[in-house]
């Protein structure tokens, strides 16, 4: 699909939107080794495989679901398409009460989780997403949850050594074990105090617990500037200070970074790539805060230094059409359009009438039928 052209004129004023409102409210995947048909919609989670040929089963890597060796007729009759959207969920901070629009309750994110899930839609990380290692099952969609700025309500212990209650982890955590299909990662773009944690000691136990259960922790800059105001120099140390801090706790180098108020540097490349003190930096991908789902990694027009994200919430003044209730709405409305796994990590499974909107690169992959 091609995102129309007034909906793209439109991703800079929500960019805009969300850098005045981030400034003002600042502050298991388990399978039963069958491959799965394409999601019912409507909430069917349990949509029977009576009627589909189930191709052969591939080694199953450790922490990944078991894979298949789709063939065209397989991914024909799950409406395989490895080249649809996916939508990347942007979220700020979970409180009980909203100080600012970009703020989400624990109920709100619970609901959202909760509708992700019985939509047939399974999260894995931003890495994962620009690295193109999408691997869920057959018949599922990815979908990427980002959590910005590392701010106490995404995570915390309590003093038995388990996620704090109505932290965004625990939200997750609690969602996966209602709905065991729904694998429970997510990305936390950090800053220079993780989750509001002052010295090492504690910043490298929270992110050693969460890299441990899969999530991902990574690069939001050091101050959380606006780097088109700095000088390319300047850009390349708060990122590169991050960096550090990331290594310093274990988790380092990142693969993601994400644009503090999505504002993109003057000079795009130094987002991507660069060194500073004698410090490299080199990420998979650049994500925005934009208002719409991204392309497929595996797309041709696919922008790895611009990658767009949807913020999470309901359809109200300029959220009407630009965030998550609306586009997840849509995406249920319109499901060819919906990216939807083929099941099979070493193949891309799509309509041959995409075959045009490949990756040049990807093209010894495709499975077209």
């Amino acid at each position: 699909m091609r995102i129309s052209a007034s909906l793209t004129r439109v991703i800079g004023l929500a960019n805009v939107a969300v850098v005045t409102t981030a400034v003002i409210g600042l502050g298991l995947m388990p399978s039963d080794g069958a491959p799965h048909v394409r999601p019912d919609l409507t909430g069917n989670a349990g949509a029977s495989l009576e009627g589909v040929t189930k191709p052969t089963q591939a080694p199953q890597d450790a922490g990944q679901p078991p894979g298949v060796v789709a063939t065209p007729e397989f991914a024909r009759q799950i409406h395989a398409n490895e080249l649809g959207l996916v939508p990347i969920l942007m979220y700020h901070r979970i409180v009980p009460k909203r100080l600012a629009s970009i703020d989400r309750t624990p109920d709100q994110l619970r609901k959202e989780l909760e509708k992700l899930a019985r939509q047939g839609y399974v999260p894995i990380t931003a890495r994962e997403f620009a690295t193109g290692q999408i691997q869920v099952p057959a018949g599922k969609s990815p979908v990427v949850l980002t959590f910005d700025d590392g701010h106490p309500s995404h995570f915390g212990l309590d003093s038995a050594g388990n996620p704090k209650p109505d932290t965004a982890v625990s939200i997750i955590m609690d969602v996966s074990r209602r709905y065991p299909g729904f694998r429970p990662v997510a990305t936390f773009w950090v800053n220079r105090a993780p989750f509001g944690l002052e010295d090492t000691a504690s910043q490298k136990a929270a992110v050693s617990w969460l890299t441990g259960h899969g999530f991902e922790v990574a690069n939001h800059t050091w101050a959380h500037p606006d780097l088109r105001a700095l000088p390319k120099k300047k850009v390349r140390e708060q990122i590169t200070r991050l960096e550090r801090l990331l290594v310093k706790l274990g988790v380092g180098p990142s693969k993601t970074l994400a644009l503090p108020y999505g504002s993109m540097p003057r000079a795009r490349k130094i987002a991507i790539k660069g060194n500073w003190d004698g410090t490299r930096y080199d990420f998979a991908g650049v994500f925005l805060a934009g208002a719409e789902p991204s392309l497929s990694p595996y797309a041709k027009k696919f922008d790895r230094l611009a990658i767009q994200r949807i913020q999470s919430n309901g359809k109200k003044g300029e959220c009407r059409k630009w965030c998550s209730q609306y586009w997840l709405e849509w995406l249920n409305k319109h499901p060819g359009e919906r990216y939807v796994s083929d099941g099979d990590p070493e193949r891309i499974s799509i309509p041959r009438r995409l075959r045009g909107n490949i990756d040049p690169k990807r093209r010894p992959q495709v499975n077209a039928y």
